[in-house]
């Protein structure tokens, strides 16, 4: 099929898929334990904002930011993103995934990974000061067919998710983790390219003494970045990722099939603060909840099993009770039967000594 045949063809799919197209990240899951994100479709409308670990956006219809933005706050963490009220707690060499709803195969792109250090409460932060360094990206993975096999497939397969390792020699601290797919199928025309960023709170904890320089937000990508304005129809030998170059500490880890399973209950905590306070709190605030489900899960089956076995007992004492009621009734209606069928045959008896001394008085 020629270049402008994939043209048409993925414009006709991205058109039918406009408005399902849009995406954002459910949540997180760290170690086991599933963090609640930013649900720009619902949130909003809720009377008290939950507090969650995912920065809110006011796009609320799912949508994207293009180029012509990307020297505005929105490309830092989405359209107006403010802070997010809660943390997420990660131990530096930790991997984390992210859940995002259904993506369409038409918006194929890479995924890119950055962290900025807050300096202090990611809460609080005034999002136009974060500089981002990169710690993974990953774009063009096989292009031996057209438009090729990109990063926005592999997450597909991987049940819409993907997975991030923060690098072992981090620093501790709070930081935010900024995870974003940029969706490339209209991108080799000016202003086409759709970047759908969002970001997230952490605290981080460790020993390491890493702290890679970043770059400011609006700052990270520019119109023409050969990763930005591009024609992903056309044979690609490479693909450039747009932005600053990834640190020698970060790592793209091959996607897997299967998703991790978060074992622990949703957690969402607002604690503020330096980076090992906010992550032992944190910690501390994960542990506590999933000893409480846990108890209320113990609790919940022994108060089970126990109204069970009542009621099992209560059961047999009722079918005892009601078999010998039953019994009783029956050996009562046979002797009033009995005693029925004796008094009405002396009756009968009776009846007919009677008709007979009658028929021979009759007779004399």
């Amino acid at each position: 099929m020629s270049s402008l045949a994939f043209k048409v063809a993925g414009a006709a799919i991205a058109g039918a898929a406009l408005v399902r197209a849009h995406g954002h990240v459910e949540g997180i899951n760290v170690n086991g334990v599933y963090y609640v994100g930013y649900d720009p479709t619902t949130d909003p409308y809720l009377s008290t904002s939950p507090t969650v670990v995912g920065w809110t956006a006011s796009d609320t219809d799912n949508g994207y930011v293009a180029p012509d933005a990307y020297a505005s706050g929105d490309i830092i963490c989405h359209v107006d993103a403010t802070n997010a009220a809660g943390y997420a707690s990660v131990q530096a060499g930790d991997t984390i995934e992210a859940y995002w709803t259904a993506w369409p195969e038409s918006h194929k792109g890479p995924v890119i990974d950055m962290l900025a250090s807050c300096d202090g409460d990611c809460t609080t932060v005034d999002k136009t000061t974060l500089e981002f360094f990169k710690i993974a990206a990953v774009g063009l993975v096989d292009d031996t067919t057209l438009p090729g096999t990109w990063a926005s497939d592999n997450l597909i397969a991987n049940n819409n998710s993907w997975i991030i390792q923060i690098p072992e020699d981090l620093a501790p601290g709070n930081y935010v983790w900024r995870h974003e797919i940029i969706a490339l199928h209209s991108a080799e025309n000016s202003d086409g390219a759709q970047n759908y960023p969002q970001c997230f709170n952490l605290a981080v904890t460790g020993t390491g003494t890493l702290a890679p320089t970043g770059t400011l937000g609006e700052a990270l990508y520019s119109e023409t970045d050969a990763g930005i304005l591009v024609d992903i129809y056309a044979s690609l030998a490479s693909y450039d990722i747009p932005g600053p170059t990834q640190i020698a500490a970060g790592t793209n880890l091959v996607q897997s099939a299967i998703s991790v399973t978060a074992t622990s209950s949703a957690v969402t905590t607002g604690v503020s603060g330096s980076g090992s306070t906010a992550a032992a709190t944190s910690a501390a605030a994960v542990t506590s909840a999933a000893t409480s489900s846990a108890a209320a899960v113990a609790t919940s089956a022994t108060s089970s099993a126990a109204a069970v076995a009542t009621s099992a007992a209560s059961s047999a004492a009722a079918v005892t009770t009601e078999a010998t009621s039953s019994a009783a009734a029956v050996a009562t209606e046979a002797t009033s039967s009995a005693a029925a069928a004796t008094t009405s045959a002396a009756s009968n008896n009776a009846s007919s000594c009677k008709k007979r001394r009658h028929a021979r008085e009759l007779r004399v």
